[in-house]
């Protein structure tokens, strides 16, 4: 297994274990989309009603290399691209995930 995908193995456990231990994340708060400092397909700041919504457009809505160095705060904690990626894979996510209603049209 090469260094960069120990390395990445790494970073998700590690996302994972942070997201695991917040049992009581609430969904429903307001949250902030921060953009990364870099020029590359960067996305602009915004403002989301609840964190669900947020996670959801980061996800399915962004290019994953525009959110490089970009994180999601919610309730003055930041989450980075892997921690929101297992924020939208979580059992308690309140909406319903493009690829269920994909699966669903398609059925």
């Amino acid at each position: 297994m090469s260094i960069d995908v120990q390395a990445a193995d790494r970073v998700r456990d590690h996302a994972r274990k942070r997201i695991e231990g917040l049992q009581g994340f609430d969904y429903a708060a307001p949250a902030e989309l921060f953009p990364s400092r870099s020029k590359k397909g960067r996305i602009a700041y915004r403002r989301f009603d609840t964190a669900a919504e947020a996670i959801r457009f980061a996800v399915e809505d962004v290019p994953p290399p525009a959110l490089l160095g970009a994180y999601l705060e919610v309730d003055e904690a930041r989450f980075a691209l892997d921690e929101i990626q297992c924020l939208y894979e979580a059992a308690g996510y309140p909406l319903t995930r493009r690829a269920a209603v994909q699966a669903a049209e398609n059925v």
